[in-house]
């Protein structure tokens, strides 16, 4: 037996359904006239639309994803490690961002450092080595705090500041190898066997046992020549020799003893001249007669009477000493004549014997040059420093380049750190050929393309905004377009559209590979504008602008506008309009 309360209710809901049933009917069921005035068309009456007063921005809308920027595939310069041996991965490298100055992976053990710089790596820099690479390997190094120089040259400095970065990440700067310090060591040896075998040959040589009578004679070549250049000297400088000087002065005597007698019997004929004398008489010189005949009788003296003085013995002494005196003189004349002829014969002898000296001197000279170079000993000792200088300049010539060096393939230069590694093509234990990763910039960026036509509004430094699908937007800048938005490995635009690259700002939030919407900013009004829907404007036959403005119900009248920017169905315009006023967009 059922109670009450269950049998309420399935009273209750048959009346609910009859009720809904009924309703249903009625809604279907309408009266003719009803009917026809649900049919007939509505009274025809005006689209319009508001004027409204904002800013208006223009934009180009382009869909794309959103990646990593500048991906650059990357390899390795050359060999790791100072051997050339198989090039082996020991740690590949791993997905993510890289710093500068990080281990991108090891080759046989030893690091690839990831540094910032435009000069690809392209040699071992060893020692000495000067370049542009160099010059970017200092500031890398600056730049990672290790103390650096700026010489530009791979100097001591530059080894230390290295070796530092070396040692901060747990390895060690490549030193010479085992063979390459052998080589070292044998160039060494052969620079000092060298030098022990030039000392020998120039000891034998220096010994002089084939050319030692040729240096006496040399020795004395230059002592014979140089004793006849001083004794010429001495001739030269010395008029007169010791005896020709005593004749000489003898000579002067005797001229001068002549000359003086000359002036004592000139004196004595003058004073005879001038002396008045008496002559002669018979009584006063009486005579002694003959023997045997009787002496006259004496008579008187006769008076004395004035005479000339005899003056012959005089004058026979004046012209005595007058020849005596020329005698002495061309005695004199005679000597220095004699003496002036031996001085120059002496002289002449002299310089004979100087000439002859200087040619003893040039043969001796040229008998030992000669002697020497086509000596044994000679041909050995240059044989010898010829070994010397060859040995010298190839451990020179190695060790410019033998110390800490940086193999090729120890260092990647990247344009710009930090970076992120976003593909791997070599894995741990794989041959080390060719490219070995991705790279790409830590910055996002959304690659798309545009019609041609969209393109030509388009100009790089824009600003854009990307935004999701979740609706948040980022601020984003237009970066390139064109051929130089064109990323290695993207897909090639189709039907002539152009390719762009959007950077956004703050990347937080953001995940590559996510597709996003972007909007560049082609132009905006600076202030809020009257702004009409493009529909609402009519272009006159005259060419002026000119919307319609409802003032009355289904009443409208011209205005004269000026167009300006255009964007998203609506228009910038001015004229006698103000916000709030309704144009006419369509006839319904």
């Amino acid at each position: 037996m059922r109670s009450p309360r269950r049998l309420a209710a399935v009273v209750l809901a048959g009346v609910v359904l009859v009720a809904l049933a009924g309703w249903a009917v009625s809604t279907r069921l309408r009266s003719p006239a009803d009917e026809a005035s649900r049919r007939a068309a509505p009274t025809p009456s005006l689209v319009t639309a508001a004027v409204e007063r904002r800013r208006l921005v223009s934009t180009v809308v382009v869909n794309g994803t959103l990646e990593y920027g500048s991906p650059l595939p990357v390899g390795l310069a050359g060999a790791v490690g100072g051997a050339s041996e198989l090039q082996r991965a020991t740690r590949a490298p791993r997905p993510g961002r890289i710093a500068e100055g990080g281990v991108l992976m090891e080759v046989n053990g030893r690091p690839v450092f990831v540094l910032r710089g435009s000069v690809p790596m392209h040699r071992t820099i060893t020692p000495g080595s000067e370049g542009a690479d160099v010059t970017q390997l200092q500031r890398a190094l600056r730049r990672l705090g290790h103390r650096a120089p700026s010489t530009g040259v791979f100097d001591r400095a530059t080894v230390a500041a290295l070796t530092r970065l070396y040692a901060a990440k747990g390895y060690q700067a490549q030193r010479p190898t085992l063979a390459d310090r052998q080589t070292y060591e044998t160039l060494r040896k052969a620079v000092r066997t060298a030098k022990e075998t030039l000392a020998a040959e120039q000891q034998a040589l220096d010994r002089g046992r084939d050319v030692l009578p040729l240096k006496l004679r040399l020795k004395n070549a230059r002592t014979g020549l140089t004793a006849a250049r001083r004794a010429l000297a001495e001739a030269r400088s010395q008029e007169l020799p010791p005896a020709d000087e005593a004749r000489l002065s003898a000579a002067d005597s005797a001229v001068r003893a002549a000359e003086e007698r000359l002036l004592e019997a000139e004196q004595a004929l003058a004073a005879a001249r001038n002396r008045p004398t008496s002559a002669p008489t018979a009584a006063a010189t009486p005579t002694a007669p003959p023997t045997g005949t009787p002496a006259p009788a004496a008579t008187a003296a006769p008076q004395p009477t004035a005479a000339p003085a005899d003056t012959r013995l005089l004058e026979l002494r004046v012209a005595n000493a007058r020849a005596d005196l020329s005698a002495a003189q061309e005695a004199r004349d005679l000597i220095l004549k004699e003496a002036e002829q031996a001085r120059a014969a002496r002289v002449e002898q002299l310089r004979a014997a100087v000439r002859t000296a200087q040619e003893t001197l040039a043969t001796a000279e040229q008998a030992l040059r000669q002697a020497r170079q086509l000596s044994p000993a000679r041909l050995k000792v240059t044989g010898a420093r010829a070994d010397v200088a060859a040995a010298e300049e190839m451990l020179a010539e190695y060790s410019r380049t033998y110390g800490v060096s940086i193999p090729p393939g120890e260092v990647v230069f990247l344009p710009k750190l930090p970076a992120r590694v976003r593909k791997v093509s070599v894995k741990a234990g794989q041959r080390v050929e060719g490219e070995v990763a991705t790279v790409t910039s830590s910055s996002f960026a959304v690659t798309a393309s545009v019609e041609a036509a969209e393109s030509e509004l388009l100009r790089a430094g824009m600003p854009a905004t990307v935004e999701l699908d979740t609706g948040r937007s980022y601020p984003a800048r237009l970066t390139a377009v064109g051929d130089k938005a064109k990323v290695p490995g993207s897909a090639a635009a189709e039907g002539g559209a152009q390719p762009v690259l959007i950077t956004p700002g703050p990347a937080k939030g953001l995940k590559a590979g996510t597709a996003v919407t972007a909007r560049i900013t082609v132009g905006a009004t600076k202030d809020p504008v009257l702004v009409v829907p493009v529909a609402a404007v009519i272009t006159s036959a005259d060419g002026r602008a000119r919307v319609r403005v409802e003032y009355a119900t289904d009443r409208t009248r011209d205005v004269e506008v000026r167009t300006g920017l255009s964007a998203d169905g609506n228009v910038e315009v001015t004229g006698a309009l103000k916000e709030g006023d309704r144009v006419v967009v369509g006839d319904a």
